[in-house]
């Protein structure tokens, strides 16, 4: 994999680097070939959105870690992963339409997710948080958009 460092230094007065896959995988792709997201993977096979997010898109994905999974009670999330309705709503949750680069979500206070719900952006100093997770690693440009990895799963509200 290939580094590329981004310098966005009039908006957060730093360099950062941040890591890409090859544009040619889809999200679904660079999903399914880095372990830390194994357990999104896994949730994307079971509500059948890992085809979705191989398509045309284009998406952003609010993408989280196995690290964050983990931060779910365990019955939690085994239910969860059984509740297909429950899980597709979770993980559009985590989905928005577009490509919508580091940048253009540091301009943003919310954002519209595919499950129909709006994300709240905040920027504090050099931290992008969207509702209460932080971006741990931004733009990883894909063929059909863009993946920005988070630190926790998201939750829309469940009805």
């Amino acid at each position: 994999m290939s580094k590329r460092t981004f310098l966005i230094t009039s908006v957060l007065g730093a360099s950062l680097t941040f890591g890409s896959a090859l544009a040619q995988d889809t999200i679904a792709g660079i999903v399914s070939k880095d372990p830390q997201f194994s357990t999104l993977l896994a949730a994307l096979k079971a509500a059948g959105l890992d085809k979705t997010l191989a398509g045309t898109g284009p998406f952003t994905v609010f993408a989280p870690t196995n690290a964050a999974f983990a931060k779910i009670p365990k019955a939690t999330l085994t239910a969860l992963l059984k509740n297909k309705a429950g899980l597709t709503k979770v993980l559009t949750y985590h989905v928005v339409s577009g490509k919508v680069m580091a940048a253009d979500v540091m301009k943003m206070t919310t954002a519209k997710t595919l499950e129909g719900s709006a994300l709240k952006v905040s920027v504090m100093g050099k931290t992008v948080e969207i509702n209460n997770a932080k971006v741990i690693k931004a733009d990883v440009a894909a063929s059909n958009g863009v993946v920005h990895v988070i630190d926790t799963v998201l939750m829309p509200m469940m009805k």
